[in-house]
């Protein structure tokens, strides 16, 4: 039965603002990892490269403010803090210092991951009748998926 927010019970809004809180944390710091390697990105394919990460750390900034907003729509707390979001998060940051391929790898790793996390999200939300919730994680599980393809080619 599809639920609005509104509807939901306290217990499904605590395990989907739970779930949500942990997307968040993982494009967070896989928006800061692509920009790290925006910045850093050295070698033949700079100019590509340098374009990818930077359409990735922009549009993963819009996600984290899209994912945060459905935690507070359904009246849950949102964490805002760099030191919650670096514990809870499965992806790990870099300083940076690597070859553009290492770079591609990490990144395409850290978008499976996410979309992984996001999916598992989308999956809890549809449990509990969320449809809107998991809308909007199927739309960025897509988005992280595609993201992997790209990077994926370039390794091809």
């Amino acid at each position: 039965m599809t639920q609005t927010a509104s509807a939901l019970s306290t217990d499904a809004k605590t395990a989907i603002a739970d779930a949500l809180n942990q997307s968040v944390a993982e494009t967070a710091v896989t928006t800061m990892l692509a920009q790290n390697f925006h910045w850093n990105v050295k070698g033949m394919a700079f100019g590509p490269l340098h374009a990818l990460f930077q359409e990735i750390y922009e549009d993963h900034f819009t996600a984290q403010d899209d994912l945060a907003e459905r935690i507070r729509a359904i009246d849950a707390h949102a964490e805002g803090t760099l030191a919650g979001m670096l514990k809870r998060s499965k992806i790990d940051e870099h300083d940076g210092h690597a070859t553009d391929k290492e770079m591609i790898k990490m990144m395409q790793d850290a978008q499976e991951a996410l979309a992984a996390t996001i999916a598992g999200c989308g999956e809890l939300a549809a449990k509990h009748g969320d449809t809107l919730t998991e809308d909007l994680c199927i739309a960025r599980g897509q988005t992280h998926e595609k993201f992997a393809w790209f990077l994926r080619s370039h390794l091809a």
